[in-house]
């Protein structure tokens, strides 16, 4: 299909591109739990073990592993095109999150997983709602590349934060990791093509998984207050999830630059 100027988009379509934008491209994770809890974010960080951002990695990229497997095993195309159970997913992540407050940073090794396998399973459900093929394994690639949205990655300077600019940069991978999965299946964990995307994935990711750590590490926020932090990181991967397959979307129906465009164009407030 050949790329339309905005102009012949549809006034409907492109209010969707407009909330799209407004979810994509406001505040991240950090600003979000300072608001919620009403102290800066730094401040928990003081609170983290020694050697935490060392073993972080690690944990947030063994957690996307785990939670791409397991998320993909229980879910299939049955409720395509019906809304997304979002409620039952924040409530979820809710009890997830209460559990890991409970007995502190020590469980996040454990929860992470559970969380990220949670989160997962509620982007799938997003997709089908948005009328994807969830056995699409470039979907499934492209659902994989949801956990980069919405915040910086550890080595960003500030002009790779945006939508279109954290597409790009995950492109060739997120095609390769596709091709890998549609040849070989989920099966072998230590696929090259889709290592490496979980890999980058992870780098971003991680930055937010520290800011959720540093929040549930500030004194008194025990298991009502992970509960609380951990419905909020599910809200925010949920909105980045419904902004990212609302543009693909609209990319099937109006082209790749066309949309691009547009979405340079439409107001976020």
């Amino acid at each position: 299909m050949k790329d339309v100027p905005m102009t012949r988009i549809e006034a409907e379509d492109l209010n969707s591109l407009k909330k799209a934008k407004q979810r994509l491209e406001n505040p991240g994770v950090a600003a979000k739990l300072t608001h919620l809890i009403g102290k800066p974010i730094e401040k928990g960080f003081a609170y983290l073990p020694a050697g935490w951002n060392d073993k972080l990695g690690e944990v947030t990229r063994k957690a996307l592993t785990q939670a791409v497997h397991a998320a993909a095993a229980t879910m299939d195309n049955s409720a395509q095109g019906k809304p997304a159970e979002n409620i039952l997913h924040r409530a979820a992540a809710a009890v997830s999150g209460g559990i890991g407050g409970f007995f502190g940073l020590g469980a996040l090794a454990l929860e992470l997983p559970v969380s990220a396998t949670l989160m997962l399973r509620s982007i799938l459900d997003i997709v089908r709602s948005e009328g994807e093929d969830i056995a699409d394994m470039a979907t499934r690639a492209a659902c994989i590349e949801v956990f980069a949205l919405g915040g910086p990655g550890a080595e960003d300077d500030g002009s790779e934060t945006g939508y279109f600019a954290v597409r790009t940069a995950l492109a060739h991978s997120v095609a390769k990791a596709a091709e890998f999965i549609a040849q070989k299946g989920l099966a072998e964990e230590g696929a090259p093509a889709l290592a490496r995307l979980i890999m980058l994935v992870a780098q971003r990711f991680s930055v937010q998984v520290s800011e959720k750590a540093a929040a549930q590490a500030i004194p008194a926020i025990g298991a009502a207050g992970g509960a609380i932090v951990n419905t909020l990181f599910m809200d925010h991967f949920q909105d980045m999830a419904r902004g990212h397959f609302v543009v693909r979307r609209l990319e099937r129906k109006y082209g790749a630059e066309a949309v691009r465009e547009a979405y340079a164009r439409v107001e976020c407030k």
